[in-house]
C-alpha cells in the first residue's frame, strides 16, 4: 500500500470517528502570534508544548531553517496575512540549534539535484536568468545570526505596522528549552 493509500484509509475512519471535533476552532489565532519555525520533523509537537501553544492558538509557518529570506517572499506575505486579516499582533521566529541548513553545502544540493536527473542545461538556464543557485542554497553558520536576521527582515518591512512586536527565539529540538535572541518588546 502507497503512503497516500494509507493516509486516506486512515482518514477515512478519523472523518467516520469524528475524532475531528477535538481539533475544531476558528481560523483566527486565540493568541494573536504568527510563529515562523523551521519545517524539522523534531518541532512538529515539540514546539507548540514548548511555547504552551494548542490547536487554534498560533499561526505557524514552516520553512527551512525558520528562514525569511526574501521580503516580497511567500513567507513575508504570510506573515502579512497573518497581521492584517486574522488578528496576529505579535510574530515570533524560533530557529533550533542543530538544523540542518546550518550544515548545508549548495554544492552538495546542487550535485544530489543532478544526480537526480535535472540537467545542466536546466540549471544553467536558471543561472543564465539571473538566479544564483548557490546563493539561494546557501545554509547559515551560526542560527543565532540567522534568526536576527530574519527579525530584522520582518521588522523592518515597510508594511509591517510598528506597534508589532517581533521576537526571536532558538529552540533546543532535544529538550524542548527556548533561548531569547531578541525580545521584540524592546
Amino acid at each position: 500500500m502507497s503512503q497516500l493509500d494509507s493516509i486516506l484509509e486512515f482518514n477515512k475512519s478519523f472523518v467516520e470517528s469524528k475524532e475531528y471535533e477535538k481539533y475544531q476552532t476558528t481560523k483566527l489565532p486565540n493568541k494573536r502570534m504568527v510563529i515562523v519555525t523551521c519545517m524539522d520533523t523534531r518541532l512538529i509537537e515539540l514546539l507548540p508544548k514548548a511555547m504552551n501553544m494548542k490547536n487554534g492558538d498560533v499561526k505557524i509557518l514552516k520553512v527551512a531553517g525558520a528562514v525569511v529570506s526574501h521580503p516580497f517572499g511567500s513567507v513575508m506575505r504570510s506573515i502579512l496575512v497573518a497581521v492584517y486579516d486574522l488578528n496576529a499582533d505579535e510574530i515570533c521566529i524560533v530557529g533550533h540549534h542543530d538544523c540542518g541548513m546550518s550544515a548545508l553545502d549548495a554544492d552538495s544540493i546542487l550535485h544530489k539535484i543532478k544526480d537526480r536527473g535535472v540537467t545542466q542545461a536546466r540549471i544553467d538556464t536558471l543561472k543564465y536568468s539571473g538566479i544564483d543557485l548557490e546563493e539561494w542554497f546557501q545554509g547559515f553558520s551560526s542560527v543565532e545570526e540567522s534568526v536576527r536576521h530574519s527579525v530584522e527582515m520582518v521588522e523592518n518591512h515597510p508594511l509591517l505596522p510598528k506597534d508589532v512586536p517581533v521576537h526571536g527565539l532558538v529552540i533546543n529540538p532535544e529538550t524542548g528549552k527556548l533561548d531569547v535572541v531578541i525580545n521584540g518588546y524592546k
